[in-house]
């Protein structure tokens, strides 16, 4: 059974001529978001930094104006820090945490294991299929490994070597041992 389509309702030059239509208004809007935005920043300009009147100003005046105008920089450039500092930490966060939601989707959860006991043959049988039959001997294959004895020192009386190593001549012996 094969599913068709559904012939849409609107046909294709229609869908068309409302799709040019859709982008045309979209496109006025965005202009006039653009001109408004213009505007409000030039208002906000005009607001914040009226424009100076020079002329007629004593020499006091005009450094005080400096001042003046040297203390708003200066709280400016604070606030511009402040504002910087604070984007620089969310950022961040921001990075932070869509590193975690990465690691959260990469991640798969396991299901509990449960323990189960299986026979060589069993295993074997598992890892190799149906191709042995005959069970296998696994003592045959392993090294045969030969003890040795620990060697131990002769037990002897302790004056003796006390004897032999006190003075000059058990320190040169010391010192030719050594070397």
């Amino acid at each position: 059974i094969l599913l068709q389509k559904p012939k849409p309702k609107i046909s294709a030059s229609r869908r068309l001529f409302l799709k040019t239509k859709l982008l045309k208004k979209a496109m006025t809007m965005l202009e006039s978001e653009k001109q408004a935005r213009i505007a409000d920043k030039q208002r906000i300009l005009d607001e914040r930094h009226p424009t100076l009147q020079l002329s007629g100003l004593s020499m006091q005046e005009l450094q005080n104006l400096c001042k003046e105008i040297h203390q708003k920089i200066d709280k400016v450039d604070e606030e511009r820090y402040d504002i910087a500092s604070k984007v620089a930490i969310n950022e961040k966060e921001i990075q932070n945490l869509s590193q975690k939601v990465f690691e959260l989707k990469g991640k798969m959860k396991r299901p509990n294991l449960r323990k189960v006991r299986v026979s060589a043959g069993a295993m074997l049988g598992a890892l190799l299929g149906a191709k042995v039959k005959e069970s296998v001997d696994f003592k045959a294959n392993l090294k045969t490994v030969k003890k040795e004895e620990e060697k131990k020192e002769e037990v002897t009386d302790w004056r003796k070597n006390v004897d032999a190593m006190s003075g000059m001549e058990g320190r040169k012996k010391l010192f030719d041992a050594a070397q």
